[in-house]
């Protein structure tokens, strides 16, 4: 599967994920989901940034891990773009030591979480939240990640 990833890294912060990384686990969404070749933009923010967007875009004065901005093509346009994921990486990295994650596990789960809800998916109601929690839970452990919804506060995956 050849998906293109625009990555936008915008965060002067270490031990960002890789291109390959990231094509490895937007790919394991759409191989779950049988979608054909894509595209779709990774943006890496700063605090700053994510707070404006998330004020923008949901009404919330507060930074967030990670926004999507599906794509929606018009019927008589045929593209292969599916949207744009946003992520804060400071808090990606607060997240990951405050929850006792390794990084790039949880690096993983907002890629796939971003990537799933630019395929539609989402969690407004418990039904949609669990559906969309079971998905991530078995493409992160096909990955060979944990499930990142039942660490023990004694776990540490780093």
């Amino acid at each position: 599967m050849g998906t293109t990833i625009d990555l936008q890294c915008v965060s002067d912060e270490p031990d960002l994920p890789n291109q390959d990384m990231l094509s490895k686990w937007v790919n394991a969404v759409l191989e779950y989901n049988t979608k054909d070749n894509k595209e779709l933009t990774i943006r890496l923010v700063d605090i700053t940034e994510a707070q404006q967007l998330n004020f923008k875009w949901r009404q919330r004065n507060n930074p967030t891990n990670v926004l999507s901005f599906p794509f929606e093509c018009p019927p008589e346009v045929n593209i292969p773009l599916l949207g744009d994921i946003v992520i804060c990486v400071p808090l990606v990295a607060t997240e990951a030591a405050e929850q006792h994650k390794s990084l790039y596990a949880h690096w993983a789960h907002l890629v796939i979480h971003g990537t799933l809800h630019l395929l539609g998916y989402d969690h407004i109601d418990e039904q949609q939240a669990q559906l969309m929690e079971n998905i991530e839970v078995k493409i992160l452990k096909d990955l060979g990640y944990p499930n990142p919804y039942h660490l023990t506060d004694s776990e540490d995956l780093s």
